[in-house]
């Protein structure tokens, strides 16, 4: 009996690995700035992670001026890793965010963006489809940011 369990153990996992045209997708929940609980789904075309201050500010720039519920009518998610960030800033700057008109998913402990790679001193596209990344892209620009987010199309 004891056999029989692990083999099928062994079995499942080698044709897990055997399909390489569907790679495990990791799903994860963050809070926003709101407190608000927001769980990875299938409808989720954009992620765009921003992992330090100067990538934060070319987000900003992209979409500050941009409507509420612009980026979820693109289907576009907007993380924050604000895990580096000194605990006094985040004392004042996560306050401050709650007046964005933009949902900001605050990745406290780094968690989520450490999957995706990336590096601090640009804003990561990373497109999906059902969750898994398809392509990726590094923007230094925030002008380049915002009209590749007004060419995402929307609901």
């Amino acid at each position: 009996m004891r056999r029989s369990i692990l083999l099928l153990a062994l079995l499942s996992s080698l044709s897990a690995l055997a399909d390489p045209a569907t790679p495990p997708v990791a799903k994860w929940t963050l809070l926003d700035q709101n407190d608000k609980p927001y769980t990875l789904d299938n409808d989720a075309q954009v992620l765009l992670v921003a992992r330090s201050m100067a990538a934060a500010k070319l987000v900003n720039a992209a979409i500050d001026d941009a409507p509420e519920g612009y980026l979820e009518a693109r289907n576009v998610l907007y993380v924050a890793d604000i895990e580096k960030m000194p605990s006094l800033i985040k004392l004042v700057a996560v306050p401050a965010m709650r007046s964005a008109k933009y949902r900001i998913l605050l990745d406290r402990e780094g968690r989520v963006a450490g999957q995706y790679g990336g590096d601090r001193e640009t804003v990561q596209w990373l497109a999906l489809k059902d969750g898994a990344v398809v392509r990726e892209q590094r923007f230094t620009d925030g002008e380049q940011l915002k009209q590749a987010i007004a060419k995402q199309p929307h609901q």
